[in-house]
């Protein structure tokens, strides 16, 4: 399909949340909008919900996305099978496909079914052959040994089934760059964190502003598959597994062994709890429950698979972690179904918990200065972006090595798909494409 008009479009396509905007040739951008429940949204789910209903004879497979599928998810009305965070394995090999009810789905598969309920919802508004398409990528793909070159065929593929082959792939910290220089009224080397769910990335670019017209020159970029969700989950291990069984024993034949930790790791997504019913997970903690030496944790575990409570859990985690954003201590408490758990928490506990994995974050920043040839002192201003970025720890780190009035920051959801969105606008957009 030809480019059809002189608008263009930025998708920030993320790990938790995706983000379309849309520019126009007069500067002004805003954000493709979702009606959904008598409100307004912005942000659409990365989530998709696979269901089977009965047509005729025979049973047909639906599919919904964003908070149309955690919906679809939480009425449970169907046998489901619910995807989140898929972006994680866009850079996998060992990833091959899944399969969901009678199909195998590749991660194109899923992507380009996650955009098509986008679409849906979008409306007239997202027109796929808009002459400039920008579709953010991380620095760095998350996962072990990711390959970059595997995840960008991957796009490729998923969004050249809906019509964007013209599409072009900018770095996710780039658009926030480009989001944020609206801002500037002078010359300035500005270093951009972008924390997401599954990926932190930054860049170092050089902005300028000659005849009224703003210049930029990358000058180095890194990346690291670490983020929001991985704080997350040091809470779920310190205070949520532990009060469900995590190091507990069970007693088999004259042994007292203990309860094997691989049941906890699917407190990783909350959605890989509800699909221990069908792996076998569900069965086996049931017999677990029968010889443990303390059986009441492991029946808390069991209601909150049985009851698909792993959502509201997920929801009450995440509300401790901001409230630890602005406060010294919260009283973590979630309940549901017969399972209470409540536990204190002080800030200093959590940055005790994932103090190894800010310290690779700085690490990153550190690499990514080197790329650009660049001291700390040189960085005139520091555009911070995603939720991740009001962890006290982490804006710490940025105060630590560049001073707390060169530090500023903007909506943690909708920065990069704005400034995707101006790049589609720029005198040369093809120049800031990724070259994979």
């Amino acid at each position: 399909m030809p480019p059809s008009h002189d608008f263009s479009i930025g998708i920030d396509f993320g790990t938790s949340n995706t983000v379309v905007a849309i520019a126009g040739p007069d500067g002004q951008v805003e954000a493709l909008t979702f009606e959904h429940g008598g409100e307004s949204l912005k942000v659409f789910v990365t989530a998709l919900c696979f269901w089977d209903e009965r047509h005729g004879n025979g049973l047909r497979t639906e599919v919904e996305g964003g908070p149309w599928a955690i919906e679809q998810f939480l009425e449970g009305l169907h046998a489901h099978r619910f995807i989140q965070s898929f972006k994680t394995f866009a850079a996998s090999a060992t990833f091959k496909e899944t399969r969901i009810f009678r199909e195998r789905y590749g991660f194109e598969d899923l992507l380009s079914a996650f955009l098509r309920t986008l679409a849906r919802h979008g409306g007239s508004r997202l027109d796929w052959g808009a002459r400039n398409v920008i579709i953010g990528r991380p620095v760095q793909f998350a996962g072990y040994n990711p390959d970059d070159d595997l995840a960008m065929q991957r796009y490729r593929a998923a969004f050249g089934r809906l019509g964007t082959e013209h599409a072009r792939y900018v770095y996710e910290p780039v658009g926030a760059a480009f989001f944020y220089a609206k801002q500037l009224d002078h010359d300035a080397t500005v270093l951009v964190a972008d924390f997401g769910g599954g990926t932190s990335d930054f860049s170092v670019m050089r902005f300028s502003r000659k005849g009224g017209v703003l210049r930029a020159e990358p000058l180095g970029h890194a990346g690291i598959g670490l983020a929001g969700d991985a704080f997350d989950y040091r809470i779920v291990d310190r205070v949520v597994s532990p009060r469900l069984g995590k190091g507990g024993l069970y007693r088999s034949m004259d042994k007292v062994l203990s309860i094997p930790n691989h049941y906890y790791a699917n407190f990783a997504r909350w959605n890989q709890l509800a699909m221990m019913k069908g792996s076998g997970d569900l069965r086996e903690l049931r017999e677990l429950a029968k010889v443990a030496l303390e059986p009441e944790p492991l029946e808390k575990f069991i209601d909150i698979v049985e009851y698909d409570l792993g959502f509201a859990l997920y929801r009450a985690v995440s509300a401790a972690k901001v409230d630890l954003s602005n406060r010294d201590e919260t009283e973590f408490r979630f309940e549901g179904e017969g399972v209470d758990i409540q536990a204190r928490i002080t800030r200093a506990e959590f940055e005790g918990w994932i103090a190894e994995d800010v310290q690779r974050i700085a690490g990153t920043i550190d690499e990514a200065l080197a790329k650009a040839g660049v001291e700390p002192e040189q960085i005139e201003r520091v555009f911070l972006t995603g939720g991740t970025s009001f962890v006290p720890a982490i804006r710490r780190l940025f105060v630590e090595r560049f001073g707390e009035s060169r530090l500023t920051s903007a909506d943690q959801f909708e920065s990069i798909a704005y400034g995707l969105a101006l790049i589609g606008q720029t005198e040369e957009p093809g120049r800031w494409a990724v070259a994979n």
